[in-house]
């Protein structure tokens, strides 16, 4: 991938972190597998799209305020350790997860945040309860931080605007391509997903995950011994 130009390159990374962490269950799937059964394909993609829209603004603000961090050396290696153990944590726990839960969030104060924007906001329509409901977890932040770093510490995002754009949108794409095929499936009563099926796409997630985190240590190991550290 090291030959690819900066732009597709990016491009094609969003859009693969985007299909894996959609593969995560939560209440917005499952919000999706109720709206798409009930209300029909428009309705539960279109909270879906909320939800993108706001996925894409999370990575943003991940790539935009901390990319003035990577610029040492030093930094870039700590940020593959930390990335490194962050992923097998989130890996091993949705594997061994016995339900369907929500994507982790940061303690009570998330939980407070998610309550109060519900309770002021009120969303009526599709985009802004998918839109409202990614907007209060900020684990998905905390996730993006994590994983911009990550991205930009191997240099698969580039650090300028066009190449960070373009990983930006590939996530919105992955996160669409998935909405539109979880609503579509239900509006038409295809698959019979239920809570036990996302529960084995959890289990996927947590194994992509994992495998992930392997890679990165792998390469770190291999950054060690190339520079004989």
């Amino acid at each position: 991938m090291a030959d690819w130009p900066p732009i597709p390159l990016a491009a094609l990374v969003g859009l693969i972190c985007a299909m894996m962490l959609s593969f995560i269950p939560g209440p917005l799937n499952l919000t999706i597998l109720n709206e798409g059964a009930q209300r029909g394909f428009k309705w539960a993609a279109l909270i879906g799209f909320g939800a993108s829209v706001m996925e894409a603004v999370y990575c943003a603000i991940a790539f935009t305020g901390f990319s003035s961090f990577f610029d040492h050396g030093m930094i870039k290696a700590t940020m593959e350790v930390l990335t490194f153990v962050f992923l097998l944590f989130l890996g091993f726990k949705f594997l061994s997860a016995q339900s369907v839960e929500q994507f982790p969030k940061i303690g009570a104060a998330s939980q407070k945040i998610e309550a109060r924007l519900e309770k002021k906001l009120h969303p009526h329509s599709a985009f802004s309860i998918g839109f409202v409901r990614v907007m209060g977890n900020l684990g998905v932040l905390l996730f993006w931080i994590v994983l911009a770093a990550n991205l930009m510490a191997h240099d698969w995002v580039a650090d300028n605007l066009y190449a960070k754009a373009a990983c930006i949108g590939g996530v919105m794409l992955g996160m669409n391509l998935w909405f539109c095929g979880l609503s579509f499936a239900m509006s038409r009563g295809y698959g019979r997903f239920s809570e036990k099926t996302l529960l084995k796409l959890e289990h996927f997630s947590g194994l992509c995950l994992i495998g992930a985190g392997l890679f990165d240590g792998g390469h770190i190991i291999w950054q060690l011994a190339k520079h004989k550290i």
